[in-house]
């Protein structure tokens, strides 16, 4: 959480300090990526168990009891996973069509801790007024602006190619991290009634 934190108030001396760590990709998975994702689910799940959300055509409150609330946060980590390695996949293959070696550790470095601000403002959703597209909204903004300074650092593109790298980088994640928000915002505002069946089961 202090990572994110720190891409978005200082980008380059963040992103400069874990370039010079190097990481590996089960140190960023399991040290960083993972804690975060339970941190925030941790934060959400208690906000959706205590206040609850709004339910659309019932103009009220509904209070998740805790096994619902528990399966929904572990399949919002696991999809949240899933996001960051298809994502640095796709990056991987896109930095070679702009002639770049890069390995699968550097794109997955560049999409977890890009992501970062996004995976840490799913703390506002715990809060039944905020919408939860606000969260996502000013999350993947963040996230833009620390890829901004990311991509350069870790992946080294060539000079004419980095800007080029960066946006088709973002507009990918805003993309992807745009359609998980929209599968589970309608299932908090109940409006995938088979699915709500499942997890309550």
């Amino acid at each position: 959480m202090i990572k994110a934190l720190f891409l978005i108030l200082e980008p380059v001396a963040a992103w400069d300090r874990i370039v010079l760590a190097q990481r590996s990709l089960s140190y960023i998975l399991f040290v960083f990526l993972l804690p975060l994702l339970g941190l925030s689910a941790l934060a959400e799940g208690s906000g959706l168990v205590f206040w609850g959300k709004p339910q659309r055509g019932l103009g009220q409150l509904k209070k998740f009891p805790v096994g619902e609330a528990v399966v929904y946060e572990i399949g919002q980590v696991l999809l949240s996973v899933a996001i960051v390695f298809i994502g640095a996949r796709i990056i991987k293959s896109l930095g070679e069509t702009f002639h770049g070696r890069h390995s699968f550790t550097q794109t997955f470095t560049i999409v977890a801790y890009g992501l970062s601000p996004l995976f840490a403002l799913r703390v506002l959703d715990a809060f039944p007024s905020v919408n939860p597209w606000i969260g996502w909204g000013i999350g993947i903004l963040l996230s833009m602006a620390a890829l901004y300074q990311g991509v350069p650092r870790v992946m080294l593109p060539d000079p004419p190619h980095a800007f080029g790298l960066y946006v088709i980088s973002s507009i990918l994640l805003v993309f992807i991290t745009g359609l998980a928000r929209f599968v589970t915002a309608w299932y908090l505002e109940g409006r995938v009634k088979p699915l709500e069946g499942l997890f309550s089961s």
